[in-house]
């Protein structure tokens, strides 16, 4: 079996088809060549370039891999050609083994205009669909959302009239990006609900299991974040909700005579209503806790499937609670900007299983990564997908948060802090929680509060540090660096944090160690411990003990530390700076690497702060790089289909111009 995908769900694919004595085929694009995903298969294909549409969405070269490589069936994961209903014909009229619902179901459903309105003729509760051309004040806030496709690309919240033009215009650019089909509609826009969505099982002979409900409200971007099953609002509303939405989600599957694994998304209100959504005719990223809660390998029942066979017995049910968080290479505190780079060190202590159901109480990691793998910016950022499974709700919540915060990662920025933070927080443990949550909460807020405090991390960092550098000492390498057996200045060291510069003056004395300045919030800190990977401190009479990792991303060294309280990632500041490399102020420099698609700004142009600059186009998501300051724009340095490194120079902002037009205004330069 060929799977069409790449990264953590090939492997995910793969784990079961090997359970099974099946052999299996990869394909992989030239930005994959190291891939794990790779290494897993027992053959693999390779698609020449980088892209998504120049390889996993080129459904030809798939076929024509599946044929060179001798294989029977292909399975198409989530995401790319999954939800294609020309890809799944294709492959069926290639001679080959169509792991998924037939094209038919596939059409229906992936048009999210025609299942609507198929979803509203079976007696399932939708919203209206709107025409972009006829939205009116009446109407707003409205959501523009890809007719393919899903993932939280292609959608957009709308809130005045006057944005709909460019909503609807960037929401078709990114689904054409990312699904190959650029048609968009909009809907009314609900503020507030909970995401439920019911994982479905059809067989051929014309059975539908529905296996039970997740809970997938904590979003960010209209991307899940964390998902559970079962879901906290169906609990507390009792029995009678679950059975409405059970019941729709197998009336949904059945209107389109379903075939294979496939999901029905609703949301639903506090008081129990739901509407449809949208079905996803695949297998869903968060489908490890139906497994978990239920015990059967949906991978597996996906296979079963598409050979012809019966679901036997008495419909499923579940048993405990599962809890799945999203390890993303992101920053939260910054927009949710996608972050790139070399991926050093990821280590879960805690993980017990992968690519498998975890015992009671235990944690499952599924990765498409692995040490020394490069997160690059042609994909989605999700580096891993860590798994509870427990008794209880409140259990679940607390041993995945407690192995998150244990985990060793060493590279690009994540939002590890974030998410410990949420699994942690009274709204989420109390299961009230809804679609709101990263509006009410500020996600740089609740990540600071799950890391380690700044100034205590940069100690722990110079403490270490000065023992790595009395480490190659050829005498006294006992004696701590800067010792003075008579009085002597503080030595310093600095460190930067995000755009912050720390610095940490401290000496040792026959007293012990004496701080120039203590950590905030704390009283007093006393040193016991001091080695490179090992500092032990005793603040404020409590003693508390911190490991050390470093590693370097080109000329920028960093500093890991992380304690029980959590972790925090420093950069080491140099001695001395070299004058040329400072950024003069009001500089915009690229958050990442990615392609620009739209400029709205020339040289000369006044700007408000906040105002619109320019998009890059990262990750099949498109990101805006706004003004820092109200200026004027001095210098432009990239037109549209430029593509750009991290760090680039944009454009430059002047807070205090000399002669400006004051009646400029912005104009768009796009082609």
């Amino acid at each position: 079996m060929l799977v069409a995908n790449r990264g953590e769900i090939a492997r995910r694919v793969f784990a079961t088809c090997r359970r099974r004595g099946i052999a299996t085929v990869a394909v992989y694009s030239d930005a994959d060549t190291d891939s794990p995903h790779v290494d897993d298969a027992d053959a693999a294909v390779r698609l020449a370039g980088t892209t998504p549409a120049e390889t996993y969405l080129r459904g030809d070269l798939v076929i024509a891999a599946a044929h060179r490589a001798g294989a029977d069936a292909i399975h198409p994961g989530y995401g790319f050609l999954s939800e294609n209903a020309e890809f799944a014909a294709a492959v069926q009229a290639a001679g080959l083994i169509w792991i998924g619902p037939e094209p038919r179901a596939i059409r229906l459903m992936g048009s999210k205009v025609e299942s609507k309105q198929l979803m509203a003729e079976a007696g399932v509760p939708v919203l209206d669909r709107l025409d972009p051309a006829g939205i009116s004040a009446a109407h707003l806030p409205v959501l523009v959302k890809a007719s393919a496709g899903g993932g939280g690309r292609g959608m957009r919240i709308v809130r005045t009239l006057d944005e709909v033009g460019a909503a609807v215009g960037s929401a078709s650019r990114e689904a054409a990006a990312s699904f190959g089909d650029p048609m968009v509609f909009c809907e009314r826009y609900l503020e507030a609900g909970h995401h439920i969505e019911v994982q479905v099982m059809g067989d051929a002979h014309g059975t539908v299991w529905a296996l039970g409900e997740r809970e997938c409200s904590l979003q960010r971007r209209h991307q899940k974040v964390i998902e559970e099953a079962p879901s906290p609002l169906v609990e507390h509303l009792g029995g009678d909700l679950r059975a409405r939405l059970l019941t729709a989600a197998r009336n949904a599957a059945a209107a389109v005579d379903y075939r294979g694994a496939g999901t029905v998304e609703f949301l639903a209100d506090d008081r129990g209503r739901f509407w449809f959504l949208e079905m996803n005719t695949r297998l869903q990223v968060e489908h490890p806790v139906t497994e978990s809660v239920t015990g059967l390998d949906l991978v597996g029942l996906q296979l079963d499937m598409a050979a012809g066979l019966a679901l036997h017995g008495a419909e499923p049910t579940m048993t405990g609670h599962s809890i799945e968080a999203r390890l993303y290479a992101e920053d939260p505190a910054h927009d949710w900007q996608p972050q790139s780079g070399t991926l050093h060190l990821l280590e879960l202590p805690d993980a017990t299983t992968s690519f498998a159901i975890p015992e009671e109480h235990g944690i499952r990691l599924d990765s498409g990564v692995r040490d020394g793998s490069v997160v690059g910016v042609a994909y989605d950022p999700m580096l891993a997908k860590v798994i509870s499974r427990a008794p209880t709700r409140d259990e679940a919540a607390r041993e995945l948060a407690g192995a998150l915060r244990r985990a060793r990662i060493h590279g690009p920025t994540t939002n590890r802090d974030l998410l410990v933070a949420s699994l942690l927080h009274s709204d989420y443990l109390s299961g009230a929680a809804d679609t709101r949550f990263y509006t009410q909460h500020d996600p740089a807020g609740l990540a600071s509060a799950a890391a380690l405090e700044p100034t205590l991390g940069a100690l722990v960092a110079a403490l270490a540090d000065a023992a790595l550098d009395r480490a190659d000492a050829a005498v006294l390498q006992g004696i701590p660096s800067g010792f003075r057996n008579v009085p002597g200045g503080f030595q310093r060291r600095g460190y930067t944090v995000r755009a912050d510069e720390l610095v940490v003056g401290y000496r040792h004395t026959r007293r012990g160690l004496e701080l120039e300045r203590l950590p905030a919030g704390t009283g007093s800190v006393a040193l016991l411990v001091a080695e490179p990977d090992r500092v032990v401190l005793e603040v404020d009479g409590i003693r508390r003990r911190y490991t050390v990792g470093r590693f370097a991303s080109g000329d920028v060294s960093s500093v890991v530390v992380q304690g029980a309280e959590g972790s925090i990632t420093l950069q080491g500041v140099p001695r001395f700076t070299d004058p040329s490399t400072r950024v003069p102020t009001g500089t915009l420099l690229a958050p990442m690497p990615g392609t620009v698609v739209r400029v709205a700004a020339a040289a000369g142009t006044r700007v408000a702060v906040g105002q619109p600059l320019l998009w890059l186009e990262a990750m099949k998501m498109e990101h805006l790089v706004a003004a820092p300051t109200a200026g004027v724009v001095t210098h432009l340095s990239v037109v549209v289909g430029q593509q750009v490194d991290q760090g680039t120079t944009l454009a430059v902002v002047d807070a205090a111009p000399t002669e400006t037009d004051p009646d400029q205004t912005t104009e768009d330069t796009t082609p």
